[in-house]
């Protein structure tokens, strides 16, 4: 590597390989030691700019270390997240858990530096197969089923994103991963965004995510929240902005994330289709391709990271002291847990775009920038979304978690508390810096890659907040009893995925298991029958023709030289004179006949 730049994924990975020898006392400083000096290696790399540790690979330069303000903004970001959740699941005893979030936060960064396809899908499918173990780890009941969906689901986007690679490698020569001609799109356009959208959670592409999420280990969910989507966000600002359909795309899940995470009882599956609709947000900006739009979706990304890990490290202390995760199995824990509901109410104000709040200073870029381009139908649904959003963020999570009905079984009640002090102390790093973006959000518009000229405190932005703020809390007193949990499954359009796997799956049991069948009975009946007559006809053709003749002549032969064999006396003077005698009669008969 060049003098200068440390790839912080190397300290990851060699981080993560030595875990499991570590053991007693010092494992836990060693824990906190590696990811803060992954998270100090980026602070460096910070400073630099072009590209590092390059690598002639074949035919091609392989570049692991590409440093510019888009990649520096969001590899600050994920090194902060690794350190968060290292602190988050400190107590965790197992190493493998340890070595594989380490590897998944690896991973995140290695594509975040990448600076060609080749190892951008190095570091893609590493993402993929290490954050499954994460499922895997909590060792639910429907966790080995969901982890192999969810890598099932992965794979096959790797592959769609790989074979789009191929295609533009042949078309174009090289492997540099930059901003593709989105505006003259080819097949491998397509599939590139397709490939890197799938880990967006782009509907609908996107029911892997509600389910992997919240299936996770109560400290997996906090990784996977913040590294595959907004790693996919950022590989699709650098390869696909500007690309018209990722506007329709951003609106659609915007919406549809905050239509189910209304209908949703789970509270981790409410934060995760939470995601679907906020991702939503900077794959529009991403698809509007503005300087302005691309700065509210990374700003909005790094902002998101914050809450929703915070969030996740909320609901996951719940889940963690009390085994439950459903509305209709909780409530009133607010006496029990005052330190988790206020850091989940942190991260509830954060989400909802609350004036002095994380996204406040995000989510209005991506809006405004929507004005701006004149796609006035995107930005008031973003809009309308955004009310959504503190409806069931803002008010359903924190109102039927900590307040509202109380559903908790004696058990449960008895075993709520706030957690382990390094939970806490993760959840209360996370909620300052939720507050200290909101309040001031300068040193954040000082990372974005363009120049920000932008005033979220401004007395028209402060009113229509509030004014849309006030009517989702209207709008929830008004229907709370038609949002009220209630267990049940909600139908999504996983729906249709599933109806076709059995679909498919009855189609090869019954027809075409039958047509299988039936065609090997007809061959057996007359295929199979034809070809034994046909065999015994040449069975006895062989017999009776064939070695009748070769044997008959062979026996000719061997008659006539029995009868030459008489002939032959042993002796060589007997043996001439029978010769010559031969000759001269053949001699006297061919003279008699000339004379004649």
């Amino acid at each position: 590597m060049e003098a200068g730049f440390i790839h912080p994924s190397l300290l990851l990975i060699l981080g993560a390989l030595l875990v499991p020898f570590l053991q007693g006392p010092l494992r836990r400083p060693y824990l906190m030691l590696v990811p803060l000096l992954a998270l100090a290696a980026v602070i460096l790399n910070a400073g630099q700019h072009g590209t590092f540790a390059t690598f002639a690979f074949l035919d091609w330069q392989l570049v692991f270390g590409r440093v510019d303000k888009l990649s520096t903004v969001f590899a600050l970001i994920m090194g902060l997240m690794a350190v968060i959740g290292t602190i988050y699941g400190l107590h965790v005893d197992r190493a493998v858990e340890h070595m594989a979030a380490w590897f998944y936060a690896a991973g995140s960064l290695g594509a975040i530096y990448a600076g060609d396809y080749l190892t951008l899908f190095l570091f893609w499918e590493m993402m993929a197969f290490a954050s499954v173990f994460l499922i895997w780890f909590r060792r639910g009941p429907q966790s080995i089923a969901v982890g192999y969906r969810y890598l099932l689901v992965h794979t096959i986007g790797g592959v769609i994103l790989l074979a789009g690679i191929m295609l533009r490698y042949r078309a174009v020569g090289n492997i540099t991963f930059d901003l593709m001609d989105v505006a003259n799109p080819q097949l491998y356009t397509w599939l590139i965004m397709i490939g890197l959208g799938l880990n967006a959670a782009l509907v609908p592409l996107h029911s892997w995510l509600p389910e992997a999420y919240s299936e996770a280990s109560f400290n997996g969910a906090v990784f996977l929240c913040a590294f595959t989507t907004k790693t996919a966000v950022y590989t699709l600002a650098r390869a696909c902005a500007g690309m018209d359909i990722l506007v329709v795309a951003g609106v659609v899940m915007a919406l549809y994330g905050v239509i189910y995470a209304v209908m949703e009882n789970d509270i981790r599956k409410l934060l995760a289709w939470s995601i679907v609709s906020q991702v939503g947000y900077m794959v529009a900006g991403i698809g509007l391709g503005t300087d302005m739009a691309i700065n509210g979706a990374v700003a909005h990304a790094v902002v998101h990271i914050l809450y929703k890990s915070l969030l996740f490290m909320g609901t996951g202390a719940v889940l963690y002291m009390t085994g439950k995760t459903k509305f209709t199995e909780l409530g009133g824990l607010h006496a029990k847990m005052p330190l988790t509901f206020l850091f989940t109410a942190i991260g509830c104000l954060s989400i909802s775009a609350a004036p002095g709040f994380a996204a406040y200073v995000s989510k209005s870029m991506i809006i405004g920038a929507g004005f701006e381009a004149h796609q006035y139908w995107a930005a008031w649904l973003l809009m309308f979304g955004a009310t959504g959003t503190f409806m069931y963020n803002g008010l359903k999570l924190p109102y039927f978690l900590f307040f509202g009905p109380n559903n908790c079984s004696p058990d449960t009640w008895q075993k709520a508390a706030d957690p382990t002090a390094n939970m806490v102390f993760a959840m209360t790093l996370g909620a300052t810096l939720c507050v200290l973006v909101g309040v001031a959000p300068g040193a954040l518009y000082g990372l974005l890659p363009h120049a920000v000229d932008y005033t979220p405190y401004t007395a028209y932005h402060l009113v229509e907040t509030l004014q849309l703020l006030g009517f989702a809390a209207l709008a929830f007193c008004l229907l709370k009893r038609f949002i009220e949990p209630v267990d049940r499954i909600c139908v999504d359009i996983d729906w249709l995925y599933r109806m076709a796997g059995r679909g498919f799956l009855w189609l090869v049991r019954r027809p075409l298991q039958w047509f299988d069948t039936a065609w090997g009975e007809a061959y057996r009946v007359v295929g199979l029958h034809s070809l034994m007559t046909i065999s015994r006809f040449w069975s006895w053709f062989d017999w009776h023709a064939i070695d009748g003749v070769v044997d008959g002549l062979a026996r000719s032969v061997r008659a006539l030289g029995g009868r030459v064999r008489l002939l032959q006396s042993g002796q060589i003077q007997m043996t001439l004179f029978t010769a010559f005698s031969l000759a001269a009669i053949v001699l006297v008969t061919y003279i008699f006949f000339q004379l004649s």
